[in-house]
């Protein structure tokens, strides 16, 4: 178990890094360079769906809507992202992304689509199952963790 255990803590652990300095690279390019990745997560939390509240978006990204609010400011001031009041209720905020928003998210998409043609090719169908259910059991790991500790702080 100690080889397996090992070689499973090594991927791991230089997957997620890997994985996160990548994906800033990948995603900030030329074009975007104005914007960070966590930027980029709020746009891709947005969606192309139309208007989302403030609320839903910052519940989404597990984030307090001040927290919201600050990358909301940056991110109209660069013309990403568009904040209006509701019209059936004026204390909601609707957050909408503008064309050039539309572009960074469709540039996000691409760039997870290509992640995972590359994570499944050359998997059998048969596999392609086992592999959804170890990642599921990693998702459900960070999240059962990551409500520990906010418990225990």
């Amino acid at each position: 178990m100690g080889d397996t255990y090992n070689a499973i803590n090594h991927v791991l652990v230089e997957l997620i890094n890997r994985i996160w300095e990548l994906e800033g690279n990948a995603i900030i390019t030329e074009e975007f360079r104005d914007i960070t990745n966590n930027d980029m997560h709020v746009i891709e939390a947005i969606g192309l769906d139309g208007s989302k509240n403030m609320s839903a978006v910052a519940k989404q990204l597990n984030i307090t809507v001040s927290s919201l609010t600050t990358a909301m400011n940056s991110l109209v001031r660069k013309e990403y992202v568009t904040r209006s009041r509701s019209t059936s209720d004026r204390r909601v905020v609707e957050i909408s992304l503008t064309e050039k928003g539309k572009q960074a998210y469709l540039h996000h998409e691409d760039y997870h689509r290509q992640m995972i043609e590359a994570a499944i090719e050359g998997m059998t169908p048969e596999e392609i199952p086992v592999l959804v259910k170890l990642l599921e059991n990693l998702r459900e790991f960070f999240e059962t963790y990551s409500h520990g500790v906010k418990n225990h702080s």
